[in-house]
């Protein structure tokens, strides 16, 4: 069956704009130093090296959902949202302390590395710490650039600028509860909801559809009809995220084992762990969960616990629930009925993934 992202041949035009996009970067980064060819080669690497595109797919599908006509423009436009998918990550992998990302070395340990290779001054990782923060704040600069350069006329652009304005206020801030809730420890449910909406759901589904509703220049049923499919499908997508971060295999994942234990993340499968537990397994569970130093057998200890307190079936049960409920909402759309396959087809992409 073909990929729901390849429907239209969208993968390869999303990747096709982005490439063209960042070449003329790459001449432009020259004209201003040699030295940023090392900026070039990152962001090309990072950003066309992999990723599922599922939030241009989204966007893309809802903007024909809502009634609009294909073109390069739409597409080039749609491919920005790639452009804050990498700016997340590269904060996100910098944040965390993680090493890889879809098996290659996150970008502050590629520029770590440029500089030890180099014998430059100074400490390597923060070098590197240094690089991951610009080059995030770069791919977030040039998504807005890629946006309004993408050939949209003057009122399409007026009606996506505020969802594309809110959306990256929101996976900023919800990035920003991540950490908190981290140094806090907070375990509750509803604490973990917010961040999963905040930090992935609104950006990931919910956004991206309301930005090609926008475009469309598509009625208020339309938008709300969205809202209620995006939202839930978008908690289900960190949902699944959250359980490979645990889980996942990391010959498909790219990461180590474990890797959302280590870095101490506290999830909905991780709230569920907490509430099911008694005091003894809940104690172990919260000593291990930030622990850099945890074995594997460590990170196999703590799976068996959060397998045995019932939270993984917890979350695979909330996972179906919020499929139905955004499936329900999609049947009921007013839109388009090839947009409505493709995006039925995107939903079950989104949250049966492995990787």
């Amino acid at each position: 069956m073909t990929s729901p992202v390849e429907v239209a041949g969208l993968l390869l035009r999303v990747d096709k704009a982005l490439s063209a996009f960042l070449a003329g970067q790459r001449t432009r980064l020259a004209g201003i130093d040699p030295a940023l060819a090392d900026v070039s080669d990152a962001l090309e690497a990072f950003v066309l090296g992999g990723g599922k595109r599922l939030r241009p797919a989204f966007a893309y599908w809802g903007y024909r959902g809502a009634g609009g006509a294909d073109g390069d423009e739409v597409v080039a436009a749609v491919a920005a949202l790639e452009l804050v998918q990498a700016s997340a990550l590269i904060h996100d992998d910098l944040m965390d302390r993680s090493d890889t990302r879809r098996g290659e070395p996150s970008v502050h340990r590629r520029f770590e590395s440029r500089h030890a290779e180099a014998g430059w001054r100074g400490a390597a990782g923060s070098f590197g710490d240094a690089a991951a923060v610009l080059l995030g704040d770069l791919s977030l600069v040039w998504s807005d650039e890629l946006l309004h350069t993408s050939g949209l006329g003057p009122d399409e652009l007026t009606r996506a600028r505020p969802v594309f304005d809110e959306m990256r206020t929101e996976v900023t801030v919800g990035q920003y509860l991540d950490v908190l809730t981290q140094a806090t420890a907070d375990t509750s449910l509803e604490r973990a909801g917010k961040v999963a909406r905040f930090k992935a759901a609104k950006y990931t589904v919910e956004r991206p559809l309301l930005l090609g509703a926008a475009i469309a220049g598509a009625p208020a049923g339309v938008h709300e009809a969205y809202t209620a499919f995006g939202l839930p499908l978008g908690e289900a997508f960190q949902l699944r995220d959250d359980v490979l971060g645990v889980f996942g295999d990391p010959s498909q994942t790219g990461k180590p084992a474990g890797d959302d234990l280590r870095e101490g993340k506290r999830t909905y499968l991780v709230a569920a762990a907490f509430g099911a537990l008694d005091d003894g397994a809940r104690d172990e569970l919260d000593k291990g969960l930030g622990d850099q130093s945890l074995t594997d057998d460590g990170v196999q200890r703590l799976r068996a616990l959060i397998r045995d307190s019932g939270a993984l079936r917890a979350t695979e049960q909330r996972i179906d629930d919020l499929m139905t409920a955004s499936l329900s909402a999609l049947e009921a759309a007013p839109i388009d009925e090839e947009a409505r396959t493709v995006l039925r087809a995107l939903a079950d992409a989104a949250t049966r993934r492995t990787v």
